[in-house]
Order: C-alpha cells, then structure tokens, then sequence
C-alpha cells in the first residue's frame, strides 16, 4: 500500500530537480515561474455510430476510462439532435476525464514508458502543438494500456490524450515534453 502522504510521482520529482533548471538555462527566464509546466491532461473517448446503436457502449467506454485514468470518468452526451445519425439531444456518445496534480503525472509516466512502446509498429509521435503550448495526440487502441485486461474487452475504442502546458510558445512545450521524454519523430 502507498502512503500518499509521502509518496510523489516519478516525473515530477523529475521536474522540479532537473528539468525545471534544464529549461530555466535553455530559454534564460529571469523568474522560476516563467518555466513552463503540466497544466492538465485530458482524455476523450468519442463511441459515435456504437454508441447510437447500443448506449451500453458509452457505459463502457466510462468504465475503460476510468480504469485507465484512475479518477472517474464523465458521459459525454449530444448537444443536438441529428436526425441523419438518429443521435437525440442529452444521448450519451463517449467519456471524459481531466487529470491534473500527481494523477497527471502519472499517467503521463505510464503513456510514455508503458502504452506507447506497446503500440504497433510505433515510430514516435508527431509534436502536433496549437500555437499556445498545448500537445494533442491520438491512440487507436485503448488497450494498449496496462490495466485493461484484453480478455474483458467488449469495443476497442480510439483515445484523444490533450496535454496542456502553462507554455506560451510550441518550442517551449516541446522542450517541456522532450525532457519528460515523449517520442517525438521529428
């Protein structure tokens, strides 16, 4: 059993000891709070056209969800009616969980160094960055993850990971996720 009183996540032990002098030196900020840093982590599991046919496939994206998250997963529902889907306002159509604090770390600790070296035929991700230092990535396979058993599986579901950093350009938060060592391929 864990003693969360003293317990902290890996990467953020990382953080505050190297990386956090690691960028300070690298981009010359004057105060320690320029230094960029995890905001939150947001993951979305989207059912579409399975969830229309059956609303057990939404419950069970929540409950793969929450297993992956550790924290509760919430229904995400339409908010139109779309007769050309048969989608009514108020269906549920996937989950959502956002992770901050020592949840996100981590998960962001289990993504890099145990889901993603699972993934088939991987060669890195592709640093797809907004403008304003946020990360968003795609999974195809939600069992790639560690505590979903692949047997109880009934839908393999695609997963969105957001990751949002307090950065405020791409080549700040790129720096950021390379040192937590994110696979970039280019």
């Amino acid at each position: 059993m864990l003693d969360t009183a003293t317990y902290t996540p890996r990467l953020k032990t990382q953080f505050r000891d190297t990386i956090k002098a690691t960028l300070k030196e690298e981009f010359g900020y004057k105060n320690d709070m320029q230094i960029p840093r995890l905001d939150k982590i947001v993951l979305n599991i989207g059912c579409g056209a399975e969830a229309v046919r059956d609303s057990k496939k939404a419950k069970s994206a929540v409950e793969d969800l929450t297993t992956i998250a550790g924290q509760k997963a919430v229904t995400t529902k339409a908010k139109k009616s779309i007769a050309g889907f048969r989608v009514r306002e108020e269906m549920p159509l996937g989950a959502k969980v956002t992770l901050r604090g020592d949840r996100m770390y981590e998960f962001l600790d289990r993504l890099i160094n145990i889901a993603m070296p699972r993934i088939r035929d991987f060669r890195g991700v592709k640093p797809s960055f907004d403008g304003r230092g946020n990360f968003a990535m795609g999974i195809k396979e939600h069992i790639v993850f560690p505590e979903i058993e692949f047997d109880k599986v009934d839908e393999v579901w695609g997963m969105d990971i957001i990751i949002t950093t307090t950065a405020s350009t791409d080549a700040e938060a790129k720096a950021l996720l390379k040192a937590f060592n994110m696979p970039f391929n280019a």
